[in-house]
């Protein structure tokens, strides 16, 4: 289970990060609309991966006791 979670967490790590770049590119180009709404889709992702990350502490701790 903490393997899934793992995956999971790097999965929307990496969806995040290229949200936000996406999100910068989009600002640079003076697009703010739609750097606003990859950054918005940065931040959900980040959320899940935060959740899958907490998931996975979670049965690490509990695997190590």
């Amino acid at each position: 289970m903490a393997h899934e979670a793992h995956r999971k967490a790097a999965e929307h790590h990496e969806h995040a990060a290229k949200a936000h770049h996406a999100a910068a590119e989009h600002h640079e180009a003076g697009d703010h609309k739609a750097g606003h709404e990859h950054s918005e889709k940065a931040h959900e992702h980040s959320g899940k991966a935060h959740e899958h990350s907490t998931e996975a502490h979670g049965h690490s701790q509990a695997a190590a006791h």
